[in-house]
């Protein structure tokens, strides 16, 4: 019997460790997102219904989970604005953590058009599939650095120069209108291998003056007239230069800039510093407490993300335990599929809960609308540490990281 005994005391010990584990439940909930809809009925969409379908869920309900918006500690920004019918989260998201650097640099309130930064993206995109003669990716989404690409290149302008709507249209829709027109020209220019760049991306402009508008060459601003390119430089004074992108997969070296290979990194940007997913998460934790927002991207299609009410993100723990979400865990979700590059938020604040933090994601997809604190997030620290593959910041919030790379 004496033998047993060192057993028996460390089971009596473990007792109450695995009495406070989270056990969470599972619903099937008709698959329903009440803002998206109103999108849909607005612009009067001559679209088949959608029969409903059940999806499996976390039941929310069991969540110790921040109630209000106002719990979190968060730094400036503009309110969440709606990204339509589109592809454009990288752009909305990073436009908006841009604004808060703004304000965080100078205490300036500047709202910058995204719809400037997406059209002349658009525009290179076209360029990039006639000199690889179509081999190049041609698809609505980007990555967080495309902005600061396009904002070297272009400029930007204030929101109100340039919204993209036509007169009396409320919401952007890409996905039917300018998208599929500007794909099916550029699949027919590489089905005739007509591969003429001048002419190819005159007809893309063309398309895009249709459905957004011409982009501004000169904005006025307090009575001073700028250029897109002055206009950066003089009244919004970021440098896009000024910011990192972090990434986190083991499938690549860690310590080296390497790129990230999703299709939306069209342009095969090898400029992400890839590290260890616990100096990912040291970087974001840091960065927010120092009052840096961030600019995060990953996977929303999981049981754990929320598309109602409950306007969370979290890990079920019947999904994999908070301890077992280390760098394999990750990759292999990544490798696998399963997590996937699909949506670009910015992440504004934080509050600490039983030792863990809950962050406060400001979010342009529909989505984000059908909770208590529309237009944001509450996502689980697990969440981000398991599903957000990259991140944007300043320089400076990642000090640390940037040490490893000298």
């Amino acid at each position: 019997m004496q033998r047993f005994l060192p057993l028996l005391l460390i089971l009596i010990l473990l007792l109450p460790l695995r009495a406070q584990e989270r056990r969470d439940r599972a619903v099937f909930e008709i698959r329903r997102d009440a803002m998206l809809d109103s999108i849909t009925a607005e612009m009067q969409k001559a679209k088949p219904a959608r029969e409903p379908g059940k999806l499996m869920q976390l039941d929310f309900s069991t969540i110790a989970a921040p109630v209000s918006a106002a719990e979190f500690k968060s730094v400036w920004h503009l309110p969440p604005v709606l990204q339509g019918l589109s592809g454009m989260c990288w752009c909305f998201s990073t436009t908006s953590m841009l604004e808060s650097e703004i304000h965080r640099q100078s205490g300036r309130v500047i709202d910058i058009s995204e719809l400037y930064t997406v059209y002349w993206e658009h525009v290179e995109k076209a360029r990039e599939f006639v000199r690889t003669r179509g081999r190049s990716v041609h698809g609505e989404g980007s990555e967080a650095n495309a902005v600061f690409r396009i904002w070297k290149k272009y400029g930007c302008v204030p929101a109100a120069a340039y919204t993209g709507l036509k007169s009396g249209v409320k919401f952007h829709d890409h996905e039917n209108t300018l998208f599929p027109e500007i794909h099916s020209y550029l699949e027919s220019v590489k089905t005739a291998n007509a591969w003429n760049e001048e002419t190819v991306v005159a007809t893309v402009r063309a398309i895009l003056d249709h459905w957004l508008g011409a982009p501004p060459a000169v904005v006025t601003v307090e009575g001073v007239k700028y250029t897109p390119q002055e206009y950066l430089a003089k009244v919004v004074r970021i440098d896009p230069d000024d910011y990192v992108d972090l990434l986190s997969l083991m499938e690549k070296p860690w310590y080296q800039k390497v790129e990230f290979t999703v299709p939306d990194n069209w342009w095969h940007s090898a400029d992400y510093y890839n590290i260890p997913l616990d100096e990912f998460m040291a970087a974001i934790k840091s960065a927010i407490r120092k009052g840096y927002s961030i600019e995060i991207g990953g996977d929303m299609s999981e049981p754990g993300y929320s598309r109602g009410a409950a306007g969370m993100a979290v890990v079920p723990s019947w999904d994999i335990p908070s301890a077992n979400i280390t760098d394999e865990a990750r990759q292999f979700r990544f490798s696998n599929g399963t997590t996937a590059d699909d949506h670009g938020l910015h992440l504004v604040g934080y509050v600490e809960k039983e030792g863990v933090d809950w962050y406060l994601v400001k979010d342009s997809w529909s989505s984000a609308y059908n909770s208590s604190h529309p237009g944001y997030y509450f996502f689980h620290e697990d969440y981000v540490r398991l599903k957000m593959l990259c991140c944007s910041m300043h320089k400076d919030a990642a000090k640390e990281v940037l040490k490893r790379f000298e």
